[in-house]
């Protein structure tokens, strides 16, 4: 049986190894419920912005508050509240953001205990029972550069969220844009049915009259046909696109959608090099570059101090019985019985050379491959801005010379055409050739406005700013 004393001992380690328990479960956060481990949002179903950033200073806020029509304003809202791949970005933010104080804190403590069932006899008696409690220190500053990648990181995660904004904001006024060209083409190949209608009646009567051949009457009802072929084609597109939108704001594909206006054309005028200073200070995708380089050179400084030792500092007691046995109650030794408090200290060997070279290289080629990504960012801004800034200016002339002359032309040869027709001095074909050149220079005027429309939007997401910011105000 164990000795009075040893039994003690028992209790007083249990207690030791309790008292450490409870400490570093004091330390630990208390356990989130799932439903409420998210990141705060305001009333509106977007993430709170943080203290001192308001969610105006956003670009993908600005560009919402300029667009001046209430129900594309209304659509564009509701999708980057409800888009599902806002809020998967928005979580993974809040994922990277959490790493930080997990990576800043110390290794949890290491608590132990040792009950010798077969006692170890020395000089001063048994040893019955040892406890235990160590801690390791990392080398200075390892923990401080782990915090610092971590944020770098959650910064980058955090600017990737206002990029996926910036592309859903995009995309749902490109295809807002799109449904109100198909709106459009709709009520232009509907009059040109109207007009068609008109024309068969008129063949009708020529061949009653015996004017006219039937012939010419079934090439326009040909013509009917393939019209209402072509209405077939824009319900089908706008079935697509409703859906395409629809999924954005995570709604059901079928779900209408109000009808958005285009807006009017007009003259664009830019200052390149201004435009290319505003995408640099505004792209998310530059500011999450930024972040993951300035990661990547913390970790490559993290990746050098790995060349020094971790050092592991402990405390053990050990619970020693008096000797009760002959020799030792006949002439007891110095120490007898007394318990035994030691200090432990140790460090780890980092003499793998190679395994330690190896991260550092490691660490400078992302850090290297971080920089490079960078420049491919800013060689796109460019070229996107290069190209939006050479096309616009050609959208606008084109659009200006169908408006305002092709298709004041086109329906002047039409009227004189249906005329010629009525009297007899013109044949079906004439006819239909003058009604197709009207019809196609109707389309091309919508779908030019729409062009030039989906231009300025794809250049204000380039800028990552509305327009009226990112024009030359001395034109």
């Amino acid at each position: 049986m164990l000795h009075r004393k040893s039994l003690s001992w028992l209790v007083i380690s249990q207690a030791i190894m309790l008292g450490a328990a409870a400490t570093v479960a004091i330390a630990q956060p208390p356990e989130i419920p799932e439903s409420s481990a998210r990141v705060p949002a305001d009333h509106s179903g977007r993430e709170s912005a943080p203290a001192g950033s308001p969610s105006s200073a956003r670009p993908s806020e600005s560009l919402l508050q300029s667009i001046d029509n209430a129900a594309l304003r209304q659509l564009v809202s509701e999708v980057l509240e409800r888009n599902p791949d806002i809020a998967r970005a928005r979580q993974q933010a809040a994922a990277v953001a959490a790493r930080a104080p997990q990576v800043r804190a110390l290794p949890d403590p290491v608590a132990a205990w040792t009950l010798f069932v077969l006692p170890v006899e020395t000089r001063v008696g048994a040893q019955r029972l040892s406890a235990s409690i160590r801690q390791k220190f990392p080398w200075f500053g390892k923990l401080a550069l782990k915090e610092q990648a971590a944020l770098y990181a959650a910064a980058a995660a955090e600017a990737n969220v206002e990029t996926i904004r910036l592309d859903m904001l995009t995309d749902a006024r490109r295809l807002a844009y799109e449904l109100s060209f198909l709106a459009a083409q709709e009520g232009i190949v509907k009059a040109e049915r109207g007009i068609l209608d008109r024309f068969e009646q008129a063949a009708q009567a020529r061949y009653s009259a015996g004017t006219g051949l039937q012939q010419e009457s079934v090439r326009i009802q040909a013509q009917i046909t393939r019209v209402d072929t072509r209405l077939l084609e824009i319900s089908e597109r706008r079935a697509s696109l409703l859906a395409a939108l629809n999924a954005l704001r995570d709604r059901p594909s079928d779900e209408p959608v109000a009808a958005v206006p285009l807006p009017e054309p007009q003259e664009p005028v830019f200052d390149r090099g201004g435009l290319l200073n505003d995408a640099r200070a505004r792209r998310p995708e530059l500011a999450a570059a930024a972040a993951k380089i300035a990661a990547a050179g913390t970790l490559a400084e993290l990746a050098e101090k790995n060349f020094r030792p971790d050092v592991t500092f402990g405390v053990s007691y050990t619970a020693v019985e008096r000797r009760d046995d002959a020799a030792g109650r006949a002439n007891p030794p110095a120490s007898n019985g007394d318990d035994i408090l030691a200090l432990t200290g140790s460090l780890n060997l980092p003499v793998w050379r190679h395994k330690l070279k190896a991260g550092v290289e490691e660490a400078q080629a992302s850090r290297w491959a971080a920089e490079e990504g960078e420049r491919r960012i800013l060689a796109a801004i460019e070229r996107s801005i290069g190209d939006l800034t050479a096309r616009m200016p050609l959208l606008f002339d084109h659009w200006q010379l169908l408006e305002t002359v092709l298709r004041v032309q086109a329906r002047e040869a039409l009227r004189s055409a249906e005329t010629a027709y009525t009297t007899g001095r013109l044949n079906a074909v004439d006819l239909l050739d003058a009604e197709v050149v009207l019809f196609e220079v109707r389309i091309a005027t919508a779908r030019t406005r729409t062009d030039l429309a989906v231009a300025q939007v794809e250049l204000e997401r380039a800028v990552a700013g509305p327009s009226q910011e990112s024009r030359d105000d001395d034109r």
